[in-house]
């Protein structure tokens, strides 16, 4: 009899079935509800009737419409942001636009555009911002003016535009940004910028080598930006600029062009001229003298990247106005070579990526009594006993960047000579740290600290005392004993962190308790480890805080476990073996339920079974009840059952009878 009911069993639990049903449909992707799409690059020749009468914000690029006309959008009235890039548009028919009055974007970027109507724009009230990018415009004419009164930004970069002449009806008085680069215009007339009516104008000519300028072009006009970036002789700019004024004027070079060398006596140029802040990047100079700072005393930013220089003269005078200064990308062998006692107003100053390696010296950067920021990442930086010598008189120092050096010794209180800092960042550094006392132990005022791949020693549990306002902590890259996040860790001194990085750590395990100092907590990244379920167990006590498990070895997360992923605000869990099968149905009901909470949707697929490898868990439906062929079983062998008990039953009756 037992043998009867094991086959029937088994026959019943065979007969069970998973119906997966999947989507395949490629449809825009709602990003906020009844308001923006995103229809990038689906192959539609049309607007899809799925699109609500309420959009407002619409990304339709790299999709298919060689004509636009009236009809197009029509039932899309509240669009306010339209992207058509690289759709092929050749023509653009009358009135395309006429029922958009709320439009203030529009971008036709990459479209090899031949005819564009006089009235294509007409209809938007404030059309504010319009993308012409790369359409092989040749010809200002070509731009339809009507309703372009309120235009702010016009951008036809990558074009064929030789010269920047707008016809005369035009609207151009409220043009705030201009951009023009990578275009064939090689001269600037006085006529070219009188056509240009807007004051503090941010004005790109980028990559088009400007060869001539009329004298007195730019005379008595005020720009916010100037951008000559590419032009192979400055001293055509310097000349044409006379009597102008710009906050920012950028003459950096390319590196695949050969410019002619800056020398001092070209840039004297600048004392005609009023500029605040000066970019000549990744050019030379013939002379790099004091004098050649002679007409820079005005500025409040000087950016000289990559400009080959080995040191700054020790003699510059009068850079009061000076607040910031970027020299990255240069040869010093010491950072004393800087001479920043000339500069002693400086609040940030940049030597990032320096070709040799940087040594630090001692109290370099004294004088710079005001400095607030410093990067010093990427210099190849290697000191055995960091960082007090080397930042003497920084008092008021409140961001340094320290990363992707070479190995530092970081003693006690290592960075007393900066207490006021708020933001440090020593990311893939290793660090070699006296355990006896942290080496943040008098940073007060530390809210950002990243310590990413700096090889730490993580059974330290004094290392991140002393960091009583710490907000930012990124700890990622950096391994824990016995791959473990014990009960008692180092997390338990910064009890005031709110965004808390632990990704690829390679962790396999997260004791309960590990994070219960954490009370202010409202983001862990946890990603790209090797957790599994169960140290989901070790964060219930935490709510409504963004989670990231991603990339780690989560199959199937039992139902006594979503209560502590149901009280968390955001969560995600993509890229882990995510089991689709009758075995982890109660999490897969729960993750349906759910999509409002959770991140990389597209990201989170099926692992098991083969056949549902890589289907998006949003797309499978499982029906893990009994067929009609199982119920058909279960009948059979109730009925077979009963038999049995009656014969049973019979069978007993009759032997005691037997037996009185």
């Amino acid at each position: 009899m037992a043998l009867d009911v094991g086959c029937f069993l088994l026959a019943l639990l065979c007969s069970a079935s998973c119906e997966v049903i999947t989507s395949l449909d490629q449809t825009c992707i709602e990003e906020e509800a009844n308001r923006t799409y995103n229809c990038e690059n689906l192959g539609l020749r049309e607007i899809p009737d799925t699109l609500s009468n309420a959009t407002e914000i619409l990304d339709f690029s790299f999709n298919f419409l060689p004509t636009i006309q009236n009809g197009t959008f029509s039932r899309l009235i509240n669009l306010t942001f339209l992207d058509l890039t690289r759709c092929q548009i050749n023509l653009i028919h009358e009135d395309t636009f006429e029922s958009h009055r709320q439009l203030s974007t529009l971008v036709l970027t990459g479209n090899p555009l031949i005819f564009m109507a006089e009235t294509a724009l007409n209809g938007p009230k404030t059309l504010k911002h319009l993308f012409l990018i790369q359409t092989g415009i040749s010809n200002l004419q070509f731009i339809p003016a009507d309703n372009l009164e309120n235009l702010e930004s016009l951008y036809l970069g990558s074009n064929q535009i030789s010269s920047i002449k707008f016809p005369k009806d035009f609207p151009t008085q409220n043009l705030k940004v201009l951009d023009f680069q990578n275009n064939a215009i090689h001269y600037l007339s006085r006529e070219d910028l009188n056509s240009v009516e807007s004051t503090d104008l941010s004005l790109n000519f980028n990559g088009n080598d400007i060869k001539g300028i009329e004298p007195g072009a730019f005379s008595s006009r005020v720009f916010q930006s100037l951008n000559f970036g590419g032009t192979s002789n400055l001293s055509v700019i310097f000349n044409g600029l006379q009597n102008s004024t710009t906050q920012s004027l950028w003459l950096g070079a390319f590196e695949d062009t050969s410019n002619q060398d800056i020398s001092s006596a070209m840039l004297k140029g600048l004392c005609d001229m009023s500029v605040g802040s000066l970019n000549l990047q990744k050019n030379h100079f013939s002379d790099f003298t004091a004098s050649t700072f002679q007409c820079l005393t005005r500025l409040w930013e000087l950016d000289l990247t990559a400009t080959h220089l080995k040191e700054l003269p020790s003699s510059i005078e009068h850079m009061n106005l000076l607040k910031r200064l970027v020299l990255s990308g240069n040869k010093f062998d010491e950072l004393c070579q800087i001479n920043a006692t000339n500069f002693s107003s400086l609040t940030h100053l940049y030597i990032k990526g320096n070709q040799k390696k940087l040594h630090l010296g001692a109290a370099c950067l004294e004088k710079l009594k005001n400095l607030q920021k410093l990067d010093l990442s990427h210099d190849d930086i290697e000191d055995p006993d960091c960082c007090n010598p080397q930042l003497k008189g920084l008092i008021h120092l409140q961001s340094l960047n320290l990363s992707y050096n070479a190995p530092l010794g970081l003693q006690s209180q290592a960075f007393r000579e900066c207490p006021r800092l708020e933001i440090l960042d020593l990311a893939f550094t290793h660090l070699h740290v006296d355990a006896s006392r942290s080496p943040f132990q008098d940073l007060h005022f530390l809210r950002v600290l990243n310590l990413s791949h700096c090889a730490l020693d993580t059974s330290n549990r004094h290392l991140l005392a002393g960091l009583a306002d710490l907000q930012y902590l990124d700890f990622s890259g950096n391994r824990f004993p016995g791959r473990t996040i014990p009960k008692t860790n180092l997390l338990q001194t910064v009890g005031s962190v709110e965004i808390l990085i632990l990704s690829s750590c390679d962790l396999l395990s997260i004791e309960p308790h590990a994070f219960h100092s954490l009370g202010n907590i409202s983001h862990i990244d946890l990603s790209h480890n090797s957790l599994t379920h169960d140290s989901i167990n070790s964060l219930s006590h935490l709510k409504e805080i963004y989670l990231n498990l991603a990339a780690n070895n989560i199959g199937i997360i039992p139902a006594h476990l979503l209560p502590v992923l149901s009280q968390q605000s955001t969560i995600n869990l993509s890229q882990n073996p995510l089991d689709c099968t009758c075995s982890n149905v109660r999490f897969l009901t729960w993750y349906k339920e759910n999509l409002q909470k959770l991140e990389s949707l597209e990201g989170t697929v099926c692992a098991n079974p083969p056949a549902l490898r890589g289907v998006e868990l949003s797309a499978v439906q499982l029906s893990c009840g009994m067929t009609v062929l199982g119920i058909f079983f279960l009948i059979v062998f109730l009925f077979l059952f009963t038999i049995l008990l009656i014969f049973a039953a019979q069978y007993i009756l009759r032997w005691k009878y037997q037996h009185i």
